[in-house]
């Protein structure tokens, strides 16, 4: 794959076998994202778990101290009257039920979370291979199926953001923009390591985090120093 000048010299800036702290990282990250737009700021995190082991299947939520820097699209599944209204008062950008569920049978998607009513899950549960593979279904450990609707979309648009281990025992998530403050970015930086760090696996032996990296949209990736980010908590 051709590389661009810009990414070039953005590479060159970056010492790939080196191990920065987090305030080094993300200063890296900061001086390299040089795209016209304001870049995501994401961080991957390899795990020494084994996925295939319910046990270690890490997942869990965190409300970034700061937010991701992006407005997030949020669909209240529930039939209650008295929900809706609750949800949309606490800034729900769509609320219903029989509509919503044709519009997403019928492919929609424009939307980032969906929180649902525990008494219609049993319909929404349908809609699991539609969801699933999107990562939208709703689940009570990440806090989207619940009768505290003002709660869930409160603390969402706030910056809450849900992540999972994925098959290779990897984690994926968002943390900022490139625009952010350093200090803002060091935050959440912090804030998802020490979640992911409270979630470690009892049956989990050996090294834990195995490695972390954080990267922009269209910059290279800058490495964490893994015994660093296996002490935040």
């Amino acid at each position: 794959m051709k590389q661009s000048k810009r990414f070039k010299e953005a590479v060159s800036q970056v010492d790939r076998t080196k191990e920065y702290t987090v305030e080094q990282a993300v200063e890296k990250i900061k001086s390299t994202a040089k795209a016209k737009f304001d870049e995501s700021i994401d961080i991957a995190v390899r795990l020494g778990v084994d996925p295939r082991h319910a046990d270690q299947a890490v997942r869990g939520t965190v409300s970034l101290p700061n937010g991701i820097g992006k407005t997030v699209r949020v669909l209240v599944l529930t039939k209650q009257a008295q929900k809706q209204e609750e949800a949309k008062k606490s800034g729900a950008d769509h609320v219903g039920f029989d509509d919503y569920l044709k519009k997403i049978q019928e492919g929609w998607s424009e939307i980032d979370v969906i929180v649902a009513t525990p008494d219609v899950m049993a319909e929404v549960g349908r809609l699991g291979k539609v969801l699933g593979p999107k990562g939208l279904m709703p689940n009570p450990k990440s806090g989207t199926v619940t009768l505290d609707v003002v709660k869930a979309v409160t603390e969402i648009k706030a910056g809450k953001i849900e992540f999972r281990v994925d098959k290779a025992g990897n984690l994926h998530a968002i943390v900022g923009k490139a625009s952010f403050d350093k200090e803002k970015l060091v935050e959440n930086v912090n804030s998802f390591l020490a979640a992911v760090n409270r979630l470690k696996p009892a049956s989990s032996k050996g090294q834990y985090i195995k490695t972390v990296a954080i990267s922009s949209t269209m910059g290279p990736s800058v490495k964490i120093d893994k015994s660093l980010a296996a002490s935040i908590h």
